[in-house]
């Protein structure tokens, strides 16, 4: 396992303390379990999708819980619930239990499982008051940036001709 050594970072940065944890933490605790295989997947600027291969589990033994700024998805099977005496198992499965850290805002808005595939689709949503304000000088009211600004070259002339 390879160690990532952040101390010329957290010199030079303050507030980061989190990010560097949970980089820690990661590389820490996935450093040998790969059950289940998943993808993350982003869909959008703001939209992204886990999905989990959970192949023989049903609804009923899978718990999904989402808190602050983490997600984790238990997969259990009720014990003696095999079907048939089987001279050879091949696929996995065992319980198990997936954790995945959440960025600020970002919530789960959807879970669905279908073909042995679980599928959580998440939202990031910024609250207004989070969002960059305009502050106009002359006693306007702030007003919201968009999120893709259109500053085109004749307002920059007429802004250089005002501060002239």
């Amino acid at each position: 396992m390879s160690r990532f050594d952040f101390t010329p970072y957290r010199r030079n940065t303050v507030g980061f303390d989190r990010l560097f944890e949970v980089l820690e933490n990661a590389a820490r605790q996935n450093s040998g379990d790969n059950y289940p295989p998943f993808n993350i997947e982003r869909r959008g600027d703001d939209e992204y999708r886990i999905t989990l291969a959970v192949a023989g589990f049903k609804p009923a033994d899978l718990d999904i819980t989402a808190q602050q700024n983490l997600l984790t998805v238990k997969g259990a099977r009720p014990d003696g619930e095999q079907d048939g005496d089987f001279l050879h198992v091949g696929i996995a499965q065992r319980g198990f239990e997936r954790r995945f850290e959440l960025a600020d805002f970002v919530r789960v808005y959807d879970a669905k499982l279908e073909d042995g595939l679980l599928v959580i689709d998440l939202l990031r949503e910024v609250p207004e008051a989070m969002k960059p304000k305009k502050i106009a000088i002359g006693g306007e009211q702030p007003k919201t940036i968009e999120a893709d600004p259109k500053h085109s070259d004749a307002q920059a002339s007429n802004d250089d001709q005002v501060a002239a």
